[in-house]
């Protein structure tokens, strides 16, 4: 892959990445960027590896996941509150704002595998087979994810 090729493709990707990235990171917009700018430079680094048999974005977003799940499983201090729902398109007025971090903080409690497979599937419009692939797990088990996914984000945000 070509230098000028990567960084436009990077480009078609940068926003659902960034969107993906602050899903999971229950809106906390400089710890998505922090683990954007990581799976950016290992994509960069393993993009003469990329041999096209998937989409790039899925290529990215598997990247990009492992890149977060490295993150978790380093210790980190309590996580601050959610302060960065108003970097969503349409989230500058206070009231989306708050709808927002009410979703974020109700994301926040969904197992890892759950809160990548609702953001992937619901914020970035990917398909059971496009989840399974960056997730790397049976289709299956995304529609599973996705499923209990729900009903523990009805449950938190009917609390």
């Amino acid at each position: 892959m070509t230098q000028e090729r990567f960084i436009s493709e990077v480009r078609q990707q940068q926003e659902p990445l960034r969107r993906f990235l602050l899903a999971l990171c229950a809106g906390d917009g400089a710890l998505a960027d922090d683990i954007a700018q990581d799976a950016l430079v290992r994509a960069y680094v393993a993009s003469g590896s990329f041999l096209g048999l998937s989409k790039f974005s899925t290529w990215l977003f598997r990247i990009a996941y492992n890149c977060y799940i490295d993150h978790c499983r380093k210790a980190r201090p309590e996580k601050a509150p959610v302060e960065e729902a108003r970097n969503l398109p349409g989230g500058d007025s206070s009231d989306k704002s708050f709808r927002y971090q009410q979703l974020y903080l109700a994301l926040d409690r969904l197992p890892e595998k759950e809160k990548a497979a609702i953001a992937l599937f619901y914020f970035e419009d990917r398909s059971i087979k496009e989840i399974s692939s960056i997730l790397d797990m049976p289709q299956g088990t995304v529609k599973y994810q996705l499923s209990m996914g729900r009903q523990h984000l009805k449950q938190y945000i009917q609390l």
